[in-house]
């Protein structure tokens, strides 16, 4: 499985797999893409970037690299999907791990994001990968770890 960083000309693929993620997250939702210009961020200068999993030429998943330096220093780690035929399969951990790389190499020392409590297999692969409990937000969990 190869990664890079997303591309503009990768946005329409990585909406697609962001509804993917939406309807399975909640499946009595009607799933929309992201609103226009949202990704945009992620195509700047900045430290912010969106990493692809690809088999081939096809991307199968992304992760959004948010990062964040005031007043605390942290990545956060948002919109996980992975599309169904390669779930389970170490796709998740791998972006995750190569997220947890670039924040070590740019000096951050923790990692959060948030994960719905229903969403009961992705909070345990947080769990493996080390990830913990940091906040109750409702009908979320804030989850950390320190790099």
């Amino acid at each position: 499985m190869e990664m890079r960083k997303a591309l503009p000309e990768d946005r329409e693929r990585i909406d697609e797999l962001f509804r993917e993620m939406m309807r399975s997250i909640f499946p009595d939702r009607e799933a929309e893409g992201y609103a226009e210009g949202y990704l945009d961020e992620f195509f700047a200068a900045g430290e912010d970037w969106i990493c692809l999993a690809l088999d081939g030429e096809r991307t199968v998943a992304y992760l959004s690299i948010e990062v964040y330096r005031n007043p605390r220093t942290y990545i956060y780690l948002d919109d996980l999907s992975v599309t169904g035929p390669y779930r389970n399969q170490g796709i998740g951990s791998a972006l995750i791990r190569e997220a947890e790389a670039y924040g070590r190499r740019i000096g951050v020392p923790g990692v959060i994001f948030h994960v719905e409590k229903h969403n009961r297999d992705a909070f345990r692969l947080y769990e493996r990968l080390g990830y913990r409990i940091w906040r109750d937000d409702g009908a979320r969990w804030l989850m950390h770890k320190e790099l």
